[in-house]
């Protein structure tokens, strides 16, 4: 049963920490440990996902998850291979924020083949509860808990309870996502230019490129990261499905190292000249500007409003243009920016400016640039 006083107090716990500025991974370790005074598991996974294109970008794993990477990759073979009604993606286009495989009427464990082929047989786990990490930005990430094949299955109460936990976990995910942003990133790879890995139809990394695998190293955060392979899994499931529903996006992630480091993660089938198909080339390059200003941007929790006045201030727009294209007071523009200054943690346009699009890039300007047109390392 369902003890009412300690869910109370871990939602209390668990909006305080989501304010508290943590770092990503204490943010995410605290929490879980939080939740599970009120919802005991015997194993969780957390995993945090690009907004934009719901792909999973780090995985981290408590209780007896912690000690098994063996299988992390079919894992991600099977969350994004194939359409469940309970997956990740599926639970965030959906109403819902949590679901039980057990406890929700409209899903059928016995068809899952997540459930069947990986958490029964290999972990022993005899049900999952399931809850996305959503607020008006987008998801954020994900949060699997599980418990064993002896333990009572998550009750409807339970699963009702993790759905309150949603914008609270997204707050402090987002939060955490930009901690390392305005440090200083350490020149951290020699590796120039794109990597490339190629998973084969086997679901075995065929061929992979110099300095792929220093590139892959650098996805694990702690040591509760899962097996990095996991991301690559991930796109390689979604590149394979992604043939079968005509006119879908290429399968895309842009992930944080652990150095503060932003990476691109993109996945394309391939076809041998006979048409056989299976084979998924991963390419891995570090992100421009353009392509994380929107998800920084986001991660600071903006109004449409708010992110209207920032798109104009990054385009070097004053005060009185911005007033006059929104329609609205230079007063009006003046709030929208103090409050936009709070949310970004500066003080300036300056400061917003390079907090958004420079941290990452000013401090390595001077240096040598690579063959690829990019810094190298």
């Amino acid at each position: 049963m369902h003890n009412r006083l300690r869910a109370e107090r871990a939602r209390g716990d668990l909006d305080v920490l989501s304010r508290a500025g943590l770092d990503l991974d204490d943010f995410i370790a605290e929490a879980t440990e939080t939740v599970g005074r009120a919802t005991p598991w015997v194993g969780a996974c957390v995993g945090t996902h690009d907004p934009s294109t719901m792909m999973l970008t780090s995985a981290r794993k408590y209780g007896s998850l912690v000690a098994n990477n063996e299988h992390d990759r079919l894992f991600g073979l099977l969350e994004y291979g194939a359409e469940e009604p309970s997956s990740f993606r599926a639970l965030a286009r959906s109403e819902s924020r949590a679901i039980g495989m057990h406890a929700s009427d409209d899903l059928d464990v016995e068809r899952s083949e997540r459930t069947n082929r990986l958490m029964r047989p290999i972990y022993g786990f005899g049900d999952e509860a399931r809850l996305v990490f959503r607020d008006g930005a987008g998801v954020w990430g994900c949060l699997a808990m599980f418990r064993g094949s002896d333990d009572a299955t998550f009750s409807r109460e339970e699963i009702d309870f993790l759905g309150t936990l949603s914008e609270s976990f997204a707050r402090g995910v987002r939060a955490g996502m930009l901690t390392r942003l305005a440090s200083s990133p350490a020149a951290e790879t020699d590796v120039c230019g794109p990597a490339v890995v190629i998973v084969g139809a086997d679901d075995a990394v065929s061929q992979i490129s110099l300095g792929a695998e220093e590139r892959l190293a650098q996805l694990a955060t702690t040591a509760h990261s899962g097996d990095p392979l996991s991301l690559v899994t991930a796109l390689v499931g979604a590149a394979r499905r992604m043939l079968a529903v005509p006119g879908s996006p290429i399968p895309r992630a842009r992930v944080r190292t652990a150095a503060g480091t932003w990476l691109v993660l993109h996945a394309s089938p391939l076809s041998g000249p006979d048409g056989a198909a299976g084979d998924v080339v991963i390419t891995i390059e570090e992100a421009r500007p353009p392509e994380i200003v929107a998800l920084v941007v986001a991660a600071f929790g903006l109004t449409p409003r708010e992110r209207d006045v920032t798109r104009l201030v990054l385009q070097g727009v004053e005060t009185k243009e911005i007033a006059a294209t929104m329609h609205v007071s230079a007063y009006t523009v003046q709030d929208h920016l103090k409050s936009v200054f709070e949310k970004a943690g500066v003080r300036s346009r300056r400061e917003l400016i390079s907090r958004i699009y420079f941290d990452q890039y000013v401090p390595r300007m001077g240096s040598e640039v690579a063959p690829s047109g990019w810094y190298a390392g």
